[in-house]
């Protein structure tokens, strides 16, 4: 049970790593991102391939997956730069499922849909389970902290002002003289990084990797949690992402709550109870448990 607890402690830190990429690129620059599973594969099978064929030190692996999405992320939005809304989201949810197209049939260089296996992660092999659980829970939580202060500093410095002046009105931003281009491609850049890292991460912690593995439900996910833990705020985020994956893993126990009923009727059961409880957090805090602080200017003298 402590292995297990131990686990879903380390997909939160996951979640809450995904969540803060979004909060950069949707929360504070309002752009929709519906392609968050693209990058966290990329992440994933950049750092497995490069730590397992070229044998780079794990640290070079996942310092490598968070260049190359931010790399992939600042292609793609210069790409749809012009793009807003509902147009903006399809794109980047082709965008995710390209790549889990491509790792599917580009079988020289991801083995397809067999997978990558054998990812070698900290101290796997000589580390029992439950303390390889701890220790990558230690290494997770560790990585969401810090990033989470890095971009709350990054938040409120004047490039999170400015990204919020463009989330609320791009034109106003463009006339005040911001390049509202280049604040966007670095926005998302630094959101595509952080998916990437949490994509590493994963793919070390669960020692194989496959393009199934990479459905859009994570992306639903982690589009719940920013929503319910405060789009804006990086204790929102955190908040939200263990919110989601307790609710998630809870219901798992959803047979013991009502007994006699069937396997079918218990996943239809957890189902029904996750979104039952979304709807609730959404309806009673529309705002997110954790809203983001509204930043006044005072104009009188002093």
């Amino acid at each position: 049970m402590e292995s297990y607890l131990l686990a879903m402690a380390v997909f939160a830190g996951f979640y809450a790593l995904m969540a803060l990429g979004l909060n950069v690129i949707f929360g504070l620059g309002g752009m929709i991102n519906l392609g968050l599973v693209g990058f966290y594969a990329i992440g994933g099978y950049v750092s497995a391939l490069l730590v397992l064929k070229l044998h780079w030190p794990m640290l070079a692996g996942w310092l490598a997956a968070l260049l190359a999405c931010a790399a992939v992320g600042a292609v793609v939005a210069v790409i749809t730069a012009r793009l807003k809304g509902d147009y903006l989201a399809i794109v980047t949810l082709g965008f995710a499922e390209v790549i889990r197209l491509v790792a599917s049939n580009e079988i020289w260089l991801t083995n397809g849909t067999d997978g990558i296996s054998a990812i070698p992660g900290p101290g796997r092999g000589v580390l029992s389970p439950l303390q390889f659980n701890l220790l990558f829970a230690a290494i997770v939580w560790g990585t969401v902290v810090v990033v989470a202060l890095l971009l709350g500093r990054l938040s409120a410095s004047p490039f999170g002002r400015v990204l919020r002046a463009i989330r609320e009105d791009e034109m106003i931003a463009a006339v005040a003289g911001k390049k509202v281009l280049r604040f966007k491609v670095q926005a998302f850049a630094v959101g595509a990084g952080v998916l990437g890292l949490a994509g590493a991460l994963y793919a070390h912690f669960n020692a194989y990797i496959a393009p199934d593995a990479y459905q859009p439900l994570i992306t639903i996910y982690v589009v719940l949690a920013l929503t319910a833990g405060g789009t804006g705020t990086m204790r929102g985020a955190v908040l939200g992402a263990v919110l989601v994956v307790f609710l998630t893993e809870g219901t798992r126990f959803a047979g013991n709550w009502v007994p006699g009923l069937a396997p079918v009727q218990v996943a239809a059961l957890r189902e029904a109870s996750i979104g039952i409880a979304l709807i609730l957090v959404l309806y009673l805090r529309p705002q997110g448990i954790l809203p983001e602080r509204t930043r006044t200017l005072s104009l009188e003298p002093r």
